[in-house]
């Protein structure tokens, strides 16, 4: 083990599946996964798919029935070498970019301090090329975070364009080399 990090954080787009493999690369490849899932994210991929892929507790609540030593989302946002959102919805960059904090994954953010933010987007064409979309990323890129930007493809709606999740290995790639630098 290398020591390092990752907090995965997902949201709910149809590419919440290939959190799974992103999760299942870093972890192999040495680093601790934390899984934060938005509700959105789990009518997509189960928690339990990734709990079983990085061999550790996936957080869907802010606020859960257990008695904690700490605060969680406080001492998720200390453990962070790295936060990595993928898929990133546009819901996501806009709580992101307006310093909304209403669930463990916008909290969590909300208390890193220091810590590398990769987000990698994905929706559709027109979300994508949404001004207010476009701006909240601008916002989000003047703080610090960094990008994988979408592929062109054949999105799930059926239209071609601007959106589809980076590839795998496209967004592993980016984190390893963040958390190596």
């Amino acid at each position: 083990m290398n020591g390092k990090t990752v907090l995965l954080g997902v949201t709910g787009s149809i590419a919440a599946y290939k959190a799974a493999d992103i999760a299942n690369d870093l972890t192999k490849s040495g680093y601790t996964v934390r899984a934060i899932m938005t509700k959105a994210a789990t009518a997509f991929i189960t928690p339990l798919t990734l709990q079983t892929l990085t061999k550790g507790k996936v957080y869907t609540e802010l606020f859960e029935p257990v008695a904690y030593e700490d605060v969680r989302h406080i001492s998720l946002a200390r453990q962070a070498d790295l936060c990595l959102i993928a898929p990133a919805t546009a819901n996501i960059i806009g709580k992101l970019a307006a310093g909304i904090a209403d669930d463990m994954l916008t909290t969590v953010f909300a208390a890193l301090r220091g810590v590398p933010v990769l987000i990698c987007p994905a929706m559709n064409t027109a979300m994508y090329e949404n001004p207010i979309t476009q701006g909240n990323i601008e916002r989000l890129k003047a703080a610090g975070c960094r990008f994988v930007e979408p592929r062109e493809a054949l999105l799930a709606c059926g239209d071609l364009g601007r959106g589809a999740l980076a590839d795998v290995e496209t967004i592993t790639a980016a984190a390893k080399a963040l958390l190596e630098a």
